[in-house]
C-alpha cells in the first residue's frame, strides 16, 4: 500500500512538472521579461529557458528551472559585443560586464599571436574574447625583432616610436609579413588589425595593397584605423574603399565619427555608393565625444594635430591623472611617460546623433587599457553601451529600442561571422542561440562614467549573463564563475 501511493505521489509531481507542456529542467530561467530580438522582430513579454549555455526555450507560458530570474518590468536582450576594446585586464573585464557587455574584442589593433590576447584571462574569464592578427606587431618583429604581441603586457616595452613605425618596409619584408599575417589567421586570428594612421609615414602603397590582398583571399574582415586628413578629409577614407573594391576584402571603417568628423554624412554616403557597387564594407560610432590615444601617436609626434582637430592643449587630458594639460605640460609628459594616454576633445555631439542613425551603424567602445582604480582611463570603458540607451534611445530618442539594441549587439554578430561561425549564435534571443544576456530597466537606464571619473557603473543594468551563467547579479559582479570563451577564427587554411 505504501509503495502504491508513494509511486502515486511520483506521478502528481511529474504531471505537476509537465503540466505545460514545456521541458522543465532549466538550469536558469528568465521569466516575466519584455523580450527583444532585433533579428526576427520579436518584442514581448516571454519566459526564456536556459541549458548548458543556449537558449532552449522561449515560451508565453512561465517555465521551471534550477534557478530563476524575474525580469517583470525589465528588457531582456541580446549581451552586447564590443567590437573594439583594448581592455582584456581584470578591471576592464569587470566594468565592461556591468555595462552589458558579454563578448570584448579588439579588432582595430589586433594580437600576435592573437592567443595573447586575453592573458589576464588565462585562470578564467567572465566575458567572450578574441583578436584580429595585429599588423603593427607583425611589423615590429619583422622590422625590430621585437616581440610586442599586444599593446599591454609584451614581452618587448610596446612603444610608438622605433624603426617599425616609421620606416617603410622592404618588398621582402612585406613578404615576410604576408605571411606572418596568414599564419595568425591560420592559428585563429578574427581577421587583420591596422593601425594605419598611426603608421602613416611608414606604411606604403604596396604594404596597404598586401594587407587587403590577404583579408581578401581569405574573406576575412580588415579593420583600419584610416590615415587622418584635415577636418575630415576623405582622402583616407578613399584609399581603403578603392583596395577593397579591387580586392573584395570585408572593409570595417573603425570610429568612424573620430576620423570624418564635421563631414561624416559625406563618409556615409561614399561606404553606401561602395556597397551598393558590390562592396563589403560595415563601420562604428563611440558614444562619448573624445579621442582616446598615446601622446607617442604618429598624429601628435608628426602632424599639425590642432589644425587637424582644431583643439589645442587646453581641450587635452592627462588620461591618468584626469588633468586638463598646458603646453608646457604636454611636453613634460611627451617626454617623460612616452607610453600615456590622452583624452583629446573635438568630437561634437551631432557628428555621434549623425552616425548613430546610419541603418547599419555598430556601436564600440574603443576603451584604453583599465589597470587598477587609482589609474584613471576614459569613461568609454563603464558607459558606452548604457549611454546609448538612456541618452540616444531614450532621452534623445533618434532610435527605437530594437535599433538601438542592433546596433549594441546584432550587427556586430553577423559582420564577426564572416570569420567564425560562433558568432551565429550570438548577438540574439532565439532558441539555440547563445546564452548571453543582457537584462536591463529601459526607463531608468543610464551611464555615470565621466572624463576624470571613469570608473562608475551604470545604472539600470541588474543582470548580465554570459553563457548561461549569471555574472552579475541585481548590479554586483559576481566572483568565481567564468563561462567566458576564447573565439577564434574558423577560416580555410592559407591557399597554396
Amino acid at each position: 500500500m505504501l509503495r502504491v501511493r508513494f509511486s502515486h505521489l511520483v506521478l502528481l509531481a511529474m504531471l505537476a512538472f509537465t503540466s505545460h507542456g514545456n521541458t522543465v529542467d532549466y538550469d536558469l530561467v528568465i521569466a516575466n521579461g519584455r523580450v527583444i530580438d532585433p533579428e526576427t522582430g520579436l518584442d514581448g513579454i516571454r519566459h526564456l529557458g536556459i541549458t548548458a549555455g543556449t537558449i532552449a526555450s522561449i515560451s508565453m507560458k512561465p517555465l521551471l528551472g534550477a534557478k530563476t530570474v524575474d525580469a517583470k518590468g525589465l528588457v531582456v536582450a541580446p549581451g552586447f559585443i564590443d567590437i573594439h576594446s583594448h581592455t582584456p585586464t581584470q578591471l576592464g573585464q569587470k566594468m565592461n560586464l556591468l555595462d552589458g557587455v558579454t563578448t570584448q574584442l579588439d579588432m582595430e589593433a589586433g594580437a600576435f599571436p592573437v592567443d595573447f590576447f586575453g592573458q589576464d584571462y588565462k585562470d578564467g574569464a567572465q566575458l567572450n574574447y578574441g583578436a584580429s592578427v595585429a599588423h603593427f606587431a607583425v611589423r615590429s618583429k619583422v622590422m625590430e625583432g621585437l616581440s610586442t604581441e599586444y599593446l599591454l603586457g609584451s614581452t618587448d616595452p610596446f612603444q610608438m616610436n622605433g624603426k617599425s613605425w616609421t620606416t617603410a618596409a622592404s618588398p621582402e619584408q612585406i613578404e615576410t609579413m604576408r605571411l606572418m599575417i596568414n599564419q595568425g589567421i591560420d592559428q585563429g586570428g578574427l581577421g587583420i588589425g591596422v593601425l594605419l594612421d598611426y603608421l602613416t609615414s611608414a606604411v606604403s602603397a604596396d604594404e596597404l595593397r598586401m594587407l587587403f590582398e590577404v583579408a581578401g583571399e581569405r574573406q576575412v574582415p580588415i579593420h583600419v584605423h584610416v590615415r587622418r586628413g584635415y577636418t575630415g578629409d576623405t582622402a583616407g577614407l578613399i584609399e581603403v574603399i578603392n583596395l577593397a573594391k579591387k580586392t573584395r576584402a570585408p572593409l570595417f571603417i573603425v570610429h568612424i565619427t573620430h576620423n570624418a568628423m564635421g563631414r561624416v554624412d559625406e563618409w556615409l554616403q561614399m561606404i553606401d555608393e561602395a556597397n551598393n557597387a558590390g562592396a563589403n564594407i560595415a563601420t562604428e560610432t563611440l558614444s562619448y565625444a573624445a579621442g582616446g590615444t598615446s601622446i607617442s601617436a604618429d598624429v601628435f609626434r608628426f602632424r599639425d594635430w590642432q589644425g587637424m582637430f582644431d583643439i589645442t592643449y587646453e581641450d587635452v587630458q592627462w588620461v591618468a591623472t584626469g588633468e586638463w594639460l598646458t603646453k608646457a605640460t604636454w611636453e613634460k609628459y611627451a617626454k617623460q611617460q612616452p607610453r600615456g594616454s590622452v583624452n583629446h576633445h573635438y568630437v561634437k555631439e551631432d557628428w555621434i546623433e549623425t552616425a548613430l542613425q546610419w541603418p547599419r551603424m555598430m556601436v564600440a567602445t574603443d576603451a584604453l587599457p583599465a589597470v587598477d582604480l587609482s589609474i584613471k582611463t576614459n569613461p568609454n570603458v563603464a558607459g558606452t553601451f548604457s549611454r546609448v540607451l538612456g541618452h540616444y534611445v531614450r532621452d534623445r530618442g533618434l532610435l527605437t529600442l530594437s535599433d538601438g539594441l542592433a546596433r549594441l549587439s546584432l550587427y556586430q554578430a553577423q559582420w564577426m561571422s564572416q570569420a567564425s561561425s560562433s558568432f551565429d549564435r550570438k548577438g540574439r534571443i532565439q532558441e539555440g542561440a547563445d546564452a548571453d544576456i543582457v537584462i536591463f530597466n529601459a526607463s531608468r537606464v543610464q551611464a555615470n562614467a565621466a572624463y576624470g571619473d571613469p570608473y562608475q557603473p551604470p545604472t539600470g543594468i541588474p543582470f548580465v549573463i554570459v553563457g548561461g551563467q549569471l555574472v552579475v547579479e541585481n548590479g554586483v559582479s559576481v566572483d568565481g564563475v567564468y563561462p567566458g570563451k576564447r573565439l577564434l577564427g574558423e577560416v580555410e587554411s592559407t591557399p597554396l
